[in-house]
C-alpha cells in the first residue's frame, strides 16, 4: 500500500509531502489522520525547529475527498465531529510552513492557511468553492480568510467559488511570499532552516502572540505581547542571544 504522506528531515527541519497524486492530494479521512498524526509527533520532538508540507508539481491539495462524504447524513456528520481531528493540528506549536505549487483549493486551502505561513509558486491557483456542490467550508476557510484576507474578499471567493492566482493571493495577503514554481520547497525549507536556528522560546512565543493578536484587542495584544516578552528574559537563550549580538559574533541557541 502506498504510504499517503512522505516525510523527511534535513536537521531541525522536517518536510511532510502529500502523497495522493492522482486524486491531487485531495484529503480524506486516512490521509488526514497521517498528516495529523505526524505533525502531533514532530511538536514533541525537541530536535524538530520547523516544519514544512507541501504537495506535488499540480497540487498542494485540490481539497476534501468528495467520494467520501456524498452519502453522509447531517446526523452523521455531528455525531463524528467531522474535520474536528484538525484542531490537533492548528494545536501544534512547531512553525508550520506550507510550500505550495499548483491548486490548493477547498480544504487544501484551508490546510494552507492552518499553517503559519505559505509560500506559494507563480503557477498556485487558491479556491474555496464548496458553495458549487451545495455546502461551505468546514475546516475553517470562513474563518481563517476573513482574518487573512478581510471580509469582501473572502466574501467573493466563498460565495463565487472563483479561484485567486498568486499574484493575487501575495496581494491580498493570503501567502507570505511568490517564487518560481521550481523554487517553492527549497524557499520553503531555508526559510524553515532559518526559523530553527533560532531560540527555541522565542520562536513560539513570536508564534504565539501573533496567533493571539487574531482575537484579542489592541490592548488586550499589547498587553500580553509584552509578558511574553518580559518572561525571555528568564531563559539562557536571551542572555546568549543578547550576548552574542554586543560581542559581534553569531549566537548559540541551545
Amino acid at each position: 500500500m502506498t504510504a499517503l504522506i512522505k516525510t523527511s528531515r534535513d536537521g531541525a527541519v522536517a518536510l511532510i509531502r502529500l502523497n495522493r497524486p492522482k486524486q491531487l492530494n485531495a484529503l480524506n479521512s486516512a490521509l488526514a489522520a497521517e498528516i495529523v498524526a505526524k505533525v502531533a509527533d514532530l511538536d514533541r520532538d525537541t530536535s524538530v525547529g520547523a516544519i514544512v508540507i507541501t504537495g506535488s508539481e499540480r497540487a498542494f491539495a485540490a481539497g476534501a475527498d468528495i467520494s467520501e462524504m456524498v452519502k453522509k447524513t447531517a446526523e452523521e456528520m455531528i455525531e463524528a465531529d467531522f474535520f474536528a481531528e484538525w484542531d490537533r493540528f492548528t494545536a501544534c506549536r512547531t512553525p508550520k510552513i506550507a510550500a505550495v505549487n499548483g491548486y490548493a483549493l477547498g480544504g487544501g486551502c484551508e490546510l494552507m492557511m492552518m499553517c503559519d505561513f505559505a509560500i506559494a509558486g507563480q503557477g498556485a491557483r487558491f479556491g474555496q468553492p464548496e458553495v458549487k456542490i451545495g455546502v461551505i467550508a468546514g475546516m475553517g476557510g470562513t474563518q481563517r480568510m476573513t482574518h487573512l484576507i478581510g471580509r469582501a474578499r473572502t466574501m467573493d471567493m466563498h460565495l463565487t467559488g472563483r479561484m485567486m492566482d498568486a499574484s493575487e493571493a501575495l496581494a491580498s495577503g493570503l501567502v507570505a511570499r511568490v517564487v518560481p514554481d521550481s523554487d517553492v520547497v527549497s524557499t520553503a525549507m531555508d526559510a524553515a532552516h532559518r526559523i530553527a536556528s533560532y531560540s527555541r522560546a522565542a520562536v513560539r512565543q513570536a508564534r504565539d502572540a501573533v496567533m493571539r493578536a487574531e482575537e484579542l484587542s489592541l490592548t488586550e495584544g499589547l498587553n500580553y505581547e509584552r509578558r511574553l516578552f518580559h518572561r525571555l528574559f528568564g531563559t539562557t537563550d536571551q542572555q546568549e542571544g543578547m550576548s552574542a549580538f554586543l560581542e559581534k559574533r553569531p549566537a548559540r541557541f541551545g
